[in-house]
């Protein structure tokens, strides 16, 4: 608000105004969650950190793995390993899992998994090839 008001007319005028972009926010409000898409697109806003193509920070700041893991480490490990603990034990457990999950993304994973897919393609490298020695094949001359 630049201009001074100076007059009970011009406060009127300024209190009709600001209604009216209340108005129009408040429809602009209700568009954004008329429909279930725009409700689910909003939410998922929340969890992704994306926005325009451009990493910004989301609601937990993970991605969907880290998420996950959030849930099944602590789980799996005390209906596996430690089964027949006490209390504490289970909730060390499960504080000590919250931590490791941070560093557990899908980017660890993608390169833990390439360097399995490595390990295994040097290993059927080795292999002798069944042309070994020999020429290799090229295929006969097409003749129109």
């Amino acid at each position: 608000m630049n201009t001074p008001i100076n007059d009970i007319n011009e406060l009127r005028e300024e209190i009709a105004r600001l209604k009216g972009v209340e108005s129009q926010q408040g429809l602009a409000l209700a568009a954004r969650f008329n429909s279930p898409s725009a409700l689910f697109s909003t939410i998922g806003s929340l969890f992704s950190g994306k926005d325009d193509g451009i990493k910004h920070p989301g609601f937990f700041n993970q991605d969907i793995l880290g998420l996950l893991s959030r849930i099944v480490l602590p789980v799996t490990l005390n209906k596996t390993l430690f089964k027949h603990s006490n209390f504490l034990v289970k909730t060390l457990v499960g504080l000590v899992s919250q931590k490791a999950s941070n560093y557990i993304s899908e980017d660890a994973v993608g390169g833990i998994w390439t360097k399995v897919k490595a390990l295994f393609n040097k290993s059927d490298k080795k292999k002798p090839s069944p042309n070994h020695g020999s020429l290799p094949h090229v295929p006969p001359p097409v003749v129109i």
